[in-house]
């Protein structure tokens, strides 16, 4: 799940703190960096848990209505199509889901507000009664609802993404991400399955978490040397007045450039420059893409940049 776009995002922010900090250790932000990955893995369950806490929601509504003194005809006999989404149905079940939310002990119990304004917001969408008057649903309809659900509700709604922040300094800026690894999870999903539907796992393979360990390990034990070759190709510019985001993210896209000879300049030159223009200044971007053209320049010119070409299962 953790994918490599998001691994070099998490490396870079890992680094600015390791670089702000008093007590520099490599073994500490090595494991700060899996900490962090782990983390978002929690969230990808906990924000999963909201189809089924605004389902529980709005069955305990249907429950309130029909318990009236006076309900109403329609009180008795509701619309009871959203409460009965066999995806729901199936998640609520699966033994991967339960199981992790139960040992990382993952639960929306406390948020209450958030719950009841996910599902008001829902009901007022244009998609929700279209669904609900529908002559006929089935499966891929009820996945479908889910994935207009967080991706035009969830992932828009401001109070959510504040409240996700609060529960975790982890989960910043993770959100959005984090929300299409759920639409993916849920177009995965398969009836037949039943409670043993497979999540995405952490990592897509060990291949993965070695990309990331190696690389943290290499800027950091490299960090003096990569900090010159920057200097060199900035001279007109003093480090210190350059952002300090910006040395940070050209010294990861050095020791990447470098020591993962499978990965293309073009793949690492264009994910630095993108994680620039979300983390640092407005002419970041530009910037990085101009010195470390030049220092990629000058390394081919030594032989220094050596890259293999691979002709299946190329890791980006």
């Amino acid at each position: 799940m953790i994918n490599r776009v998001l691994l070099r995002i998490k490396i870079v922010q890992i680094l600015y703190s390791y670089y702000k900090s008093d007590g520099k250790s490599l073994p500490l932000a090595e494991k700060e960096l899996f900490h962090s990955i782990e983390k978002t893995y929690d969230l990808y369950f906990h924000l999963m848990q909201l189809s089924v806490e605004i389902t529980r929601y709005a069955a305990e509504k249907i429950e309130t209505k029909r318990n009236r003194l006076l309900p109403t005809d329609e009180d008795l006999h509701p619309n009871t199509r959203f409460i009965n989404n066999s995806f729901v149905a199936q998640l609520s079940k699966n033994v991967l889901f339960n199981d992790h939310l139960s040992a990382h002990k993952l639960s929306w119990v406390n948020y209450p507000d958030i719950i009841k304004e996910l599902f008001e917001e829902l009901v007022a969408t244009e998609f929700y009664p279209e669904y609900m008057n529908s002559p006929s649903v089935d499966y891929v309809a009820d996945k479908d609802i889910w994935r207009k659900i967080y991706k035009k509700v969830i992932l828009q709604n401001e109070e959510l993404e504040d409240s996700i922040q609060d529960q975790s300094i982890y989960w910043t800026d993770d959100i959005e991400m984090v929300v299409s690894f759920i639409i993916k999870t849920i177009k995965r999903f398969d009836l037949s399955n039943g409670a043993e539907q497979d999540l995405l796992p952490m990592f897509k393979d060990q291949e993965d978490a070695e990309f990331a360990r190696k690389l943290i390990q290499s800027v950091l034990t490299k960090s003096v040397d990569l900090r010159e070759m920057i200097d060199v190709n900035t001279k007109n510019w003093e480090l210190d007045r350059i952002a300090f985001m910006d040395i940070i993210i050209m010294e990861v896209a050095l020791a990447e450039l470098l020591d993962f000879p499978t990965i293309p300049v073009n793949v690492t030159l264009n994910e630095y420059i993108e994680i620039a223009k979300t983390y640092s200044t407005e002419k970041s971007g530009t910037f990085i893409n101009g010195v470390l053209d030049n220092i990629v320049g000058q390394l081919k010119k030594e032989n220094k940049l050596i890259k293999v070409v691979m002709f299946s299962n190329n890791k980006k």
